[in-house]
């Protein structure tokens, strides 16, 4: 219990007076009524933890939606692109030295795919909704 909660540290108070006018055989029942006190304000304020996290969040999201935060430049957008493109010439070369017109159609299928996924993660509404998935 934090010392400079006055709410509780009164309700301490009464509930160690209460104690001493009514007798030990009453103390099961003071530390209960007690201990349901100190729950409630645990609950409340949890509560209100939750709440402004929740809003806090909102908040953020609408603002990346009218302000996005950043906005990728040239090299952010077209770089894995150009990568891969420059690592599809020895990887052109290896599978057709290996495996003839399969081992290049391999190849460019999985220069593609790699593109393909690339470009579907990195969509601009991707990042907003994964993340707001928890609030669901």
């Amino acid at each position: 219990m934090k010392s400079g909660d006055p709410e509780l540290r009164s309700e301490l108070d009464a509930a160690l007076q209460a104690r001493k006018e009514l007798g030990p055989e009453y103390e099961p029942a003071l530390v209960e009524s007690f201990l349901e006190k100190v729950d409630q304000r645990m609950d409340r304020t949890l509560d209100r933890h939750v709440r402004r996290h929740l809003a806090e969040q909102r908040v953020n999201v609408a603002r990346y939606e009218r302000h996005p935060r950043h906005l990728p430049g040239f090299a952010e957008r077209h770089g894995f692109g150009v990568v891969s493109l420059v690592l599809a010439v020895p990887l052109s070369a290896i599978g057709a030295s290996t495996a003839r017109t399969g081992g290049l159609i391999v190849a460019w299928l999985g220069i593609v795919a790699v593109n393909a996924v690339h470009a579907l993660r990195n969509r601009p509404g991707a990042a907003r909704r994964a993340e707001s998935d928890w609030e669901d």
